[in-house]
């Protein structure tokens, strides 16, 4: 079981890659409890399969989760 992790914009040069390959933890917070992902800012917005979510979110074998940086306008 495992799911893909993707980075986009400044993340990817923060946690120093585009995309990984890891086993499935039961949640998005187990997720972001690994060291790799220590530099992650806690206002990064986070999605799986391409819809937002909380760190709470559950998992599964498969998913693809994205971490983007906060978006501004002007």
């Amino acid at each position: 079981m495992t799911l893909t992790v993707r980075t986009f914009a400044r993340y990817k040069t923060l946690l120093g890659f585009e995309r990984l390959d890891l086993p499935c933890p039961g949640t998005l917070n187990e997720l972001l409890a690994d060291p790799r992902f220590a530099a992650l800012p806690k206002d990064a917005l986070l999605a799986v399969n391409q819809g937002f979510v909380d760190r709470g979110a559950v998992l599964k074998d498969g998913d693809e989760v994205a971490l983007m940086p906060p978006v501004s306008g002007g």
